[in-house]
């Protein structure tokens, strides 16, 4: 009985859960914001979150809640992006990647700017044209290996650093870097064979 004992003391308390959710709200946000651009969906994205966490994972022990809480978010705003379909980052991330690159430690996001400075008025030709080079985008990432597709996600959509990538993953950071430029060369060879160049 005193490993039941034990591993029931390590479970989240509502004060504990409560005290989780409060450090993370503005953090989450932070994520949200930057994938969704929109501060009232973002706000929306996060509030859903931290109720799928109480919901179904506050029993869990409060050392397993961040990663948790990281999965829930991370499928919220995919969720989004799948209703929405909106994909102006990808664009913005492969632009940058489709350099002539070796696959090596270097690191795209390193040398990506923000994507407010591409920010500017578009043609109803330039809209209808960036919907459709985002939707090949959004099939080709689907293509990736799970892994790759993972790594490449968190990294480049949700802006996670590499040790936290690699630690949502259960991974090694080498493992996620190769992860990564695996991803981003797959992709932008992808995109060439359909003729778009970034």
């Amino acid at each position: 009985m005193l490993p039941d004992q034990n591993e029931d003391r390590n479970l989240a308390s509502r004060s504990e859960l409560s005290a989780f959710l409060a450090g993370v709200e503005r953090r989450a946000y932070k994520q949200a914001l930057f994938a969704v651009r929109n501060e009232e969906t973002a706000l929306d994205i996060v509030q859903d979150a931290m109720l799928r966490l109480s919901q179904s994972y506050g029993d869990k022990p409060v050392s397993e809640l961040p990663l948790i809480f990281q999965r829930i978010l991370q499928n919220a705003i995919r969720d989004h992006f799948r209703r929405s379909k909106v994909r102006s980052l990808w664009t913005t991330l492969l632009s940058s990647l489709s350099g002539n690159r070796d696959e090596g430690d270097e690191d795209p996001l390193d040398t990506l700017d923000s994507a407010d400075e591409s920010k500017r008025v578009e043609s109803p030709a330039e809209q209808v044209e960036r919907t459709q080079v985002l939707e090949a985008i959004e099939k080709e990432v689907a293509k990736l290996p799970e892994r790759q597709r993972e790594a490449f996600v968190l990294r480049y959509w949700e802006e996670l650093d590499i040790a936290e990538t690699a630690a949502v993953m259960g991974c090694s950071q080498g493992s996620v870097k190769t992860h990564c430029s695996r991803a981003a060369h797959t992709l932008a060879a992808a995109l060439r064979a359909r003729g778009i160049v970034l």
